[in-house]
């Protein structure tokens, strides 16, 4: 081109408007009604590889692809028909070509100039292949993602969806996108479902959908299933939206009921469990007391009544776990108060005499069952001890049973304020069978047995609270 005004096409000369464009962030060319190229800046000789020279009064096809060229001068034309600033190729993805030949992604945004009476076109050209790939990267990820993953605009509509969105609800992604997502709700929930859309366009975070809620999903062939969803904000240039994760879980819930179903069943099973121990040990008892009316020797009968308050203190454990329906555990305090209450009942003529207390902390001390049998044996055996042997001939006074939790442990006393243990008293040496299991029992809580005499008698066992973990090899 040698005609002076395609190589000074801006004969007004705007100094400052050169400048604003030639220090641009973004490349810059400007283009006259017939195609020819009249400025460029130094960000589009950097953008293109050419310097402006061999740019100046060139056709702007020449940075359009080959493939491309042929169609570029329509789309020109409609811009000069009717120009005004916007974007252009809206909805098409846009192509640009080096010097070299190579090709990028581009975005493109035109502004219509007047100059010497005529309208040019200034084309700010941003190289988008980063965002490209990033985008890229973004869709390979939703679209191997192991769970179904939709794309949802501030308007409801799908915009992307992956294969496992079309394995699970059985459409094409043709059939998804740019549909509202309520059509993956079952009908009777879709004015609802729209209400909790809106509600989360208007405070974006990322949070499971429906939380205390039961959700539901529909196929294409109209059936239900159980879902449970992910919401995530997404930031686009086309304006804020949600990615969705949706997972089937009609299995879990399949498995959840059966669990369920298994543990209401063993829930039963132990009720009936505890409810027949206790009622065989009763019959134990019964029969003890039984045979103890029968015995003619006084020493026989106070033996089968100790075996039977035994038996009775054993009883009182699955009477609780039946009653609480909690078979893993029971209160050690209730337990210790409804045990005084039979240990009064199996002494009511010497308890016009002397009394029976029981002093529990405030807050209840849970024992396995494991624990809890030998824990009241323990108090059994001393309790009897003391109605059998600390008060003679006829004396007054009072027994106590003590509970209370101190770091982790739990202290458990029987003391009396009878005529105390002999001199020299040691439990090693006892012949009596009672006093005999309370060391062997102590030992199965893995607690430190102690007593101590003066006025009265105190006996102290001191337990964990809980039992230390067993370590795996």
């Amino acid at each position: 081109m040698t005609d002076q005004s395609r190589n000074e096409p801006f004969p007004a000369g705007d100094a400052s408007f050169r400048r604003v464009v030639e220090w641009a962030p973004t490349a810059m060319v400007m283009v006259d009604g017939e195609g020819c190229i009249v400025l460029v800046n130094a960000q589009a000789e950097r953008l293109f590889g050419y310097g402006r020279d061999e740019l100046l009064g060139e056709s702007v096809d020449r940075l359009v692809p080959s493939r491309l060229a042929g169609h570029h001068p329509a789309y020109r034309a409609g811009f000069f028909a009717d120009p005004h600033p916007r974007p252009m190729g809206s909805g098409r993805d846009l192509f640009a070509r080096r010097r070299d030949g190579s090709e990028f992604p581009v975005e493109i945004g035109l502004t219509p100039i007047e100059a010497g009476g005529r309208f040019m076109v200034l084309a700010a050209v941003v190289d988008i292949t980063e965002r490209k790939r990033q985008e890229e990267r973004f869709r390979r990820v939703v679209e191997f993602a192991p769970s179904a993953m939709v794309m949802v605009d501030r308007s409801g509509r799908m915009v992307l969806v992956n294969a496992q969105t079309e394995q699970l609800f059985g459409y094409s992604r043709e059939a998804l996108i740019g549909e509202t997502v309520e059509m993956l709700v079952p009908e009777r929930l879709r004015a609802e479902h729209q209400q909790f859309r809106n509600g989360f366009f208007h405070a974006p975070l990322a949070r499971p959908m429906g939380v205390g809620r039961d959700l539901f999903a529909r196929r294409a062939d109209g059936s239900e299933f159980p879902v449970e969803i992910g919401l995530n904000p997404i930031d686009t240039d086309e304006g804020p939206m949600v990615l969705a994760s949706i997972v089937d879980i009609t299995e879990r819930r399949r498995v959840q009921q059966t669990l369920e179903s298994a543990l209401q069943e063993k829930t039963v099973l132990l009720n009936e469990v505890h409810h027949r121990v206790k009622n065989n040990l009763q019959v134990i008892s019964s029969l003890l007391n039984l045979q103890a009316t029968h015995a003619s020797d006084p020493r026989l009968r106070n033996i089968l009544a100790e075996s039977q308050s035994r038996v009775r203190a054993m009883a009182l454990t699955h009477q609780l776990l039946y009653e609480r329906k909690d078979f893993s555990r029971i209160d050690l305090g209730e337990y210790l108060d409804r045990l005084t209450q039979l240990l009064l009942s199996s002494y009511r003529e010497d308890s016009a005499r002397i009394a029976l207390r029981c002093v529990l902390p405030g807050e209840p001390q849970f024992l396995d069952l494991e624990r809890a049998v030998p824990c009241g044996l323990i108090v059994n055996e001393l309790v009897t001890n003391a109605f059998k042997h600390a008060f003679p001939a006829g004396r007054g006074g009072a027994v106590q049973i003590g509970l209370q939790a101190v770091d982790g442990e739990l202290d458990l006393t029987v003391t009396d304020d009878g005529i105390g243990l002999p001199a020299g008293f040691d439990l090693a040496d006892v012949t009596s069978l009672g006093l005999q299991l309370v060391p062997l029992l102590a030992d199965q809580l893995r607690g430190r047995f102690t007593v101590a005499s003066g006025e009265g008698a105190r006996f102290a066992l001191r337990f964990p609270l809980a039992l230390p973990t067993r370590r795996l090899r």
